[in-house]
């Protein structure tokens, strides 16, 4: 498998957990977000994926966009361990903190948005984050265990921990959010999260390095 990513991408970071938790070996592309006017604007790299976003996983003969698809795509093919529960109740919470996360966060405070807001984009990215924090925060408390849903690793950890770490790099105030900030250093002990960190990977500059 060759994974296209960004170190700091969060949607690229939700795959590598996937991808460790799930003991599969892979090749990294750096698609770096910021050098040469985007390196996912490149020609060669829209053939791999027209929406010029990464991740990208070429596997098993196809190429997949898209971090929750690619790690649906990873869990029907390779379920052990598995990242949505058995129990259909279970498994549609973790699916929607999930969404809530990637769908509901995420995009409106990634890269592409932020460089279109100009000069607020601290307090833009700031505000979506905590208004999303919000309501995730009494989500979790209905819903979480050691982790977002009862004591099991799922999808949903797989995209609280990247989201985490773009507030703390955009400097939320973490502390209302107790619960989000339990579950995040629980997560950040385990080895999967370790290796797949940001600090960690082929294209981290040596100044962010762990």
């Amino acid at each position: 498998p060759i994974l296209y990513s960004y170190f700091r991408s969060s949607c690229s970071w939700r795959v590598r957990i996937a991808l460790a938790l799930k003991g599969i070996a892979y090749d990294v592309v750096p698609v770096n977000l910021l050098k040469d006017g985007g390196q996912q604007f490149s020609a060669e790299f829209k053939a791999a994926n027209p929406m010029q976003q990464v991740p990208v996983l070429k596997i098993d003969g196809i190429t997949l966009s898209q971090s929750l698809a690619i790690i649906h795509y990873l869990e029907d093919t390779r379920p052990n361990p598995w990242l949505l529960p058995q129990d259909p109740k279970k498994r549609a919470q973790v699916r929607m903190i999930a969404d809530h996360i990637a769908a509901g966060i995420q995009p409106i405070q990634n890269l592409s948005i932020l460089n279109k807001i100009g000069e607020k984009k601290m307090e833009w990215a700031q505000n979506c984050i905590a208004s999303g924090f919000q309501a995730l925060e009494q989500i979790l408390q209905h819903t979480a265990g050691r982790y977002c849903v009862g004591d099991e690793v799922s999808m949903a950890d797989l995209c609280l921990v990247p989201q985490v770490a773009n507030a703390e790099r955009y400097k939320v105030d973490m502390g209302p959010y107790p619960t989000i900030t339990r579950i995040n250093k629980a997560l950040l002990e385990l080895e999967a999260f370790k290796v797949s960190h940001p600090s960690r990977q082929p294209d981290t500059p040596a100044e962010l390095r762990a």
